[in-house]
């Protein structure tokens, strides 16, 4: 496989992310519209992949983003320490009392069950990180000082202001600079982007950021979205899968951008919101690589089963280069995601393993 990945001896990180990170705000088994209180817990595409690498399998990771540096900014903070993920490049904003300057965003998601799906309400505009801009972070210390072997990013953060999406093309190109491999998940979101240009601003930025990435992720709509790759014959509803179809899409996505190393994307067939079939595909090195199929795979939140399957998907390349082994890493650490709450991965790397190697669910004692 065509990935050189830089010797842990070398950097202080294994992986960095950049982008927003937000307080969720969980009802647990009941809805927004009606809760009396609520679980919280972090999260954000772009680091939801690192907290895995960290929690799950032992990596040493850290986070790139901003904070309103008050009592919501702590509480954050506190979250991802308790996740093992380093803090200290983190860039705190003084703020007033009320939020004009800047803020810190809140993700209020309900899990769905049955024939109701999961819902997300955010709120998150004139947050600190989509504030930000190049000059905030020294990415030449980051990258080129401390050394980074693996930078996450993604189209979430890209999606939330100008500034952000040319934050994310400086880091990008002085990590490359630095050797850093750049992993980018697409992460369409419509609601992000309909107030900046909708889908054709969606298709300029991500367009012009894939061509610095190395490892390409993302599912049928986000590549369909954000890169214009169609797949025909596909149940708009998600009810059925075209499988030779998605493997067309990312052969052409391989071809449009040669610096793709790795392309890779979840296959998912919607049941209800509980019972999902789900499974991923990999390209690298003009072979296609499928994983094991999850049919009927029992979901108790779905949110952050995409991050944990990168996640799992990265740390399977770091580890053994060997894109079929990663893979199976991927889909199996996304599905193990979403039978746990919150955003973030309760997986251990054991339990990955086991289910990778076809564990079932029978009590341990």
């Amino acid at each position: 496989m065509n990935l050189k990945i830089k010797d842990r001896n070398e950097c202080m990180y294994d992986a960095v992310s950049i982008g927003e990170i937000m307080l969720r705000l969980d009802p647990g088994e009941g809805r927004i519209r009606t809760a009396r209180e609520f679980k919280v817990w972090e999260g954000g595409g772009e680091y939801n992949v690192v907290r895995g690498l960290r929690k799950c399998f032992g990596l040493k990771t850290g986070v790139i983003t901003a904070f309103a540096d008050n009592e919501v900014g702590k509480l954050l903070e506190d979250l991802i320490l308790q996740g093992g993920v380093d803090t200290s490049l983190i860039k705190w904003v003084k703020t007033d009392g009320i939020g004009r300057v800047c803020r810190n965003g809140l993700n209020f998601t309900e899990r769905g069950f049955g024939i109701r799906g999961a819902i997300g309400c955010s709120d998150r505009a004139n947050t600190a990180i989509s504030k930000a801009i190049p000059e905030d972070f020294d990415f030449e210390y980051i990258f080129g000082k401390l050394g980074v072997r693996w930078l996450h990013t993604g189209g979430i953060y890209a999606a939330l202001s100008e500034q952000s999406s040319k934050t994310i093309v400086e880091a990008i190109k002085i990590a490359k600079k630095y050797g850093t491999i750049v992993s980018y998940d697409l992460n369409y979101r419509p609601s992000m982007w309909s107030a900046i240009g909708g889908i054709d601003k969606a298709r300029e930025v991500n367009k012009e950021i894939a061509k610095y990435v190395d490892v390409m992720i993302g599912n049928e709509e986000d590549f369909t979205a954000c890169l214009g790759f169609e797949i025909e014959g596909n149940d708009s509803n998600l009810k059925s899968l075209n499988v030779d179809g998605y493997k067309k899409m990312i052969n052409e996505a391989a071809k449009t951008y040669p610096n793709f190393k790795v392309v890779a994307t979840t296959l998912r067939t919607v049941k209800t919101a509980t019972i999902n079939d789900w499974s991923a595909l990999c390209w690298a090195d003009g072979e296609i690589y499928k994983s094991k199929d999850y049919t009927g795979l029992e979901i108790l939140d779905r949110v952050g089963g995409g991050d944990s399957f990168a996640s799992g998907l990265i740390y399977g390349l770091m580890s053994t280069s060997d894109p079929k082994i990663a893979v199976e890493y991927g889909a199996a650490h996304g599905a193990l995601a979403m039978t746990t709450p919150g955003d973030t991965s309760m997986a251990s790397k054991k339990e990955v393993e086991a289910v990778m190697e076809g564990a079932g669910a029978r009590v341990k004692r």
